[in-house]
């Protein structure tokens, strides 16, 4: 992402790795100063934690799949409050894949509890593909397997509690898709237009112009667009 810099630059330092380093440690540091408590994989389990249920229905099975995803909140009421996912559990009456599904529970749930950054489950989830072909979920989205959904609810709820950010179209982006909408619309529009019939709409085809224009008329069948009559 490009940044704009308004104000004059009077001197400048190459950042190298030893420096973010020591900037690492130093905020590391601070943060133990505060009693700051991080995500990890000693930490005890409260006793309630807070959840969320997230419905996917597939055209896979005729059951629906309940994905829980529990969240706990660190250094509650201070200023470094914090909500990471602590463990997750996945619920369905279709019990094709229930042994995949348990050991996936358990391994999602052991990378939540460790701590640090969980974003790349994410993307490691969704780059499955079932060798027997995706689907497409409700609103045209594009499925290519079901572990690939189970990474897709996960997205939306890191999103929900703002360990993600939604990812927004640049306005370039944007444009050409406002445009692209724009020439699909018109495109239909006209389409539309070519296929509108100013005749009745329980007319029938004449045989003669090939038009839906027949209608009885008089006791006899006659076509408003070229006058082909049954009765001469």
């Amino acid at each position: 992402m490009a940044i704009k810099i308004d104000a004059k630059i009077i001197e400048y330092a190459v950042v190298t790795p030893q420096d973010r380093e020591r900037a690492a440690e130093s905020a590391k540091a601070a943060r133990k100063g505060a009693d700051i408590i991080d995500m990890h994989e000693r930490l005890a389990r409260p006793d309630m934690l807070f959840g969320s249920t997230y419905k996917i229905q597939t055209p896979l099975s005729e059951h629906a799949l309940y994905v829980t995803i529990n969240d706990i909140i660190l250094n509650q009421g201070t200023p470094h409050e914090i909500r990471r996912p602590f463990e997750v559990f996945i619920n369905s009456k279709n019990m094709d894949h229930f042994q995949w599904i348990v050991a996936l529970t358990r391994i999602i749930s052991a990378v939540f509890r460790k701590g640090g950054d969980i974003v790349f489950l994410v993307e490691e989830l969704r780059s499955v593909f079932d060798p027997s072909g995706g689907y497409f979920k409700r609103g045209g989205k594009y499925m290519p397997s079901l572990v690939a959904e189970i990474g897709d609810v996960i997205n939306s709820h890191l999103v929900m509690i703002g360990l993600l950010k939604e990812q927004e179209l640049d306005e370039h982006q944007q444009r050409l898709i406002d445009e692209k909408r724009a020439e699909y619309e018109r495109s239909t529009r006209l389409k539309d237009k070519e296929h509108q019939s100013s005749f009745p709409e329980e007319a029938q085809l004449c045989s003669k112009c090939q038009t839906k224009a027949t209608i009885l008329m008089d006791g006899c069948m006659t076509c408003l667009n070229c006058g082909e009559s049954k009765c001469g």
